[in-house]
């Protein structure tokens, strides 16, 4: 997974997700829950390289940043305990997939307010 629309269609894999363009950058999708509108991935390009921000647990970002040094990183504009920004080219696409499927799941409405946040 190295393209901003690979990154779209996967997420679109779930009925609840849909894309979005809040900002005035036409270089950021944003992709949302429906039900609850919150961003569970935002899709940009940076320095020549696709990358993603997704939300994750403290704990697991410190991993995945350990795992990928220089490939996931502290989320870029974004609560650096919370978030991790992964640069795609550099992570292989389970990975990725893994670490998007987790932000979905911690912003769904079915994960309750300050739990795994």
């Amino acid at each position: 997974m190295t393209t901003r629309q690979e990154v779209i269609d996967f997420c679109l894999e779930w009925q609840d997700a849909y894309p979005d363009a809040p900002f005035r950058d036409d270089n950021w999708t944003v992709l949302r829950h429906k039900s609850n509108k919150k961003s569970f991935a935002f899709v940009y390009e940076q320095e020549g390289q696709m990358r993603v921000n997704v939300k994750c647990a403290p704990a697991d970002a410190s991993f995945w940043r350990d795992a990928y040094p220089g490939a996931v990183l502290p989320g870029y504009h974004m609560n650096k305990t919370h978030w991790n920004t992964i640069v795609l080219a550099q992570v292989p696409e389970d990975d990725v997939k893994n670490m998007i499927a987790e932000s979905y799941r911690l912003t769904s409405p079915a994960v309750k307010e300050g739990r795994g946040c």
